[in-house]
């Protein structure tokens, strides 16, 4: 963080692409094996439209781009969001997952930042925010 951080600072947007692939690495990674993240007939059987991403991948993903920006996990203070809607990812396909931040509070050391993350136009994560340390 070397610009200068005011209230009102637009973080750099960040579109990340998520496919099967991804899913299927982050299934085994974290142990989360749910077929709502790997099977399409499963996903739409309990009323999906199609295989969604892990809730956590996202939070993870939004979580790096926090760090990236604030200069590494140890300047992350809070991290915190609801998930409110479903990153969808239909087979053979790539989506967006795109992941902007607004400083809105800065007070001593402290930066408050609210975050956006959409997909497919979609707002995915509600209520995220982060507060991290200036270095």
């Amino acid at each position: 963080m070397t610009t200068k951080i005011e209230v009102g600072f637009a973080i750099p947007e960040r579109v990340v692409l998520i496919d099967r692939q991804m899913l299927k690495a982050y299934a085994d990674a974290s142990g989360d094996q749910n077929p709502i993240h790997q099977s399409e007939e499963v996903a739409v059987s309990v009323g999906l439209p199609n295989v969604i991403a892990h809730g956590m991948l996202t939070m993870a993903l939004v979580g790096k781009y926090v760090t990236d920006w604030s200069g590494g996990t140890a300047s992350v203070k809070e991290f915190g969001a609801r998930f409110i809607k479903p990153v969808i990812v239909p087979a053979g396909e790539k989506v967006d997952l795109t992941i902007n931040g607004t400083v809105t509070e800065v007070s001593g050391d402290q930066i408050k930042v609210d975050l956006v993350a959409t997909s497919a136009g979609i707002k995915v994560l509600g209520m995220a925010k982060a507060v991290v340390i200036k270095k």
